[in-house]
């Protein structure tokens, strides 16, 4: 086998690990979509916010340190003690709940009925609210995030390890871990759609608010729930990003990545975030190593946007998306 295309396999197995990794934060935007219309821009910025408060509570830290620092004159930074990863991903999960709470009490409930791009204008100041608070809370320094998931590179060779024809090929274990976690992730989130109470009230809530509120649904409590699922699996995102390479304010952009993934898979479709991240990372880095080198590089940076506008010309619905009729 010949090294151009055990170099080729290499690329296509880390896009498809790159490609899960984006899915994780297209999902929340999904789940949000499907549930009340709205597209949350802040779900980048969630990512971000539980991925600081995950370290920030595994540290010590106290929240807010420098604000209290200017309003009372008191330097108390830490603690004194280091929290579990376990019980800081608990008590992250408990944070979001608590700011899913908070948006659908203070923003989202006095905005029904509103035109989708005043909710849209809503998320993108909720984004902005957000990175603020996160900055107070924990300050805006790059943290290290290690919860104990394996990292490094990893060579993938005979009996060794796994290989192909005897050939190596470098896989980050970080990704494979990722892929895992998605996959489950993603399994999850169907089963609870499909089989569980509160799932089926969130299809009915997306079908028909007002057909649901007739059943006795309440489309706080779901509206609530689906947050909190979005910041779930904003934390699991936030989690991956972080490991992978830090956690800092530039981890808010990976919402710019999840846009093509969404145009691609459908905006009202779990497994097309799932696809769409995989045909994304895929074929980001199949360009990249095939057609790059002939155009100067860098190609990674604008095939997915340049993907996306393809697929708004010929399929504005994605390929799992539903396609909407207007009749007048």
């Amino acid at each position: 086998m010949s090294d151009q295309l055990i170099f080729a396999t290499e690329v296509i197995l880390n896009g498809l690990m790159a490609g899960v990794l984006y899915a994780l934060v297209a999902l929340g935007f999904v789940l949000i979509y499907k549930a009340s219309g709205i597209f949350n821009y802040a779900q980048g910025v969630m990512a971000l916010f539980a991925a600081m408060t995950l370290v920030g509570i595994m540290n010590g830290q106290v929240p807010f340190a420098h604000l209290i620092k200017a309003i009372f004159g008191a330097h108390i930074t830490h603690f004194g003690w280091n929290v579990p990863a376990l019980l800081a991903i608990i008590l992250t999960m408990g944070v979001m709940v608590l700011l899913a709470w908070a948006v659908q009490q203070f923003v989202m409930r006095h905005l029904v009925g509103q035109e989708p791009i005043i909710l849209f204008m809503a998320t993108i100041g909720l984004a902005y609210f957000l990175e603020g608070v996160a900055d107070l809370m924990w300050g805006s320094e790059i943290k290290t995030l290690d919860v104990g998931l394996p990292q490094g590179l990893n060579v993938w060779i005979d009996d060794t390890t796994y290989g192909i024809f005897g050939y190596g090929f470098f896989i980050d274990n970080l990704d494979i871990v990722a892929t895992v976690i998605a996959a489950l992730l993603v399994a999850a989130l169907v089963a609870f759609s499909q089989y569980t109470k509160q799932g089926r009230a969130m299809r009915a809530v997306a079908d028909d608010h007002q057909a649901a509120l007739s059943v006795g649904i309440s489309l706080n409590f779901i509206w609530v729930l689906v947050w909190s699922v979005a910041g779930f699996v904003a934390l699991v995102a936030g989690i991956m990003w972080g490991t992978k390479s830090g956690v800092q304010f530039s981890l808010s952009l990976i919402a710019l990545k999840a846009l093509p993934v969404l145009m691609l898979g459908g905006f009202t479709s779990i497994p097309g975030a799932i696809v769409g991240g995989l045909i994304i990372g895929v074929g980001e880095k199949l360009f990249e190593f095939a057609i790059g080198p002939m155009v100067g590089g860098a190609t990674e940076n604008w095939f997915a946007y340049v993907l996306a506008l393809i697929f708004l010309v010929f399929r504005p619905q994605g390929l799992f998306g539903e396609k909407i009729i207007e009749r007048v």
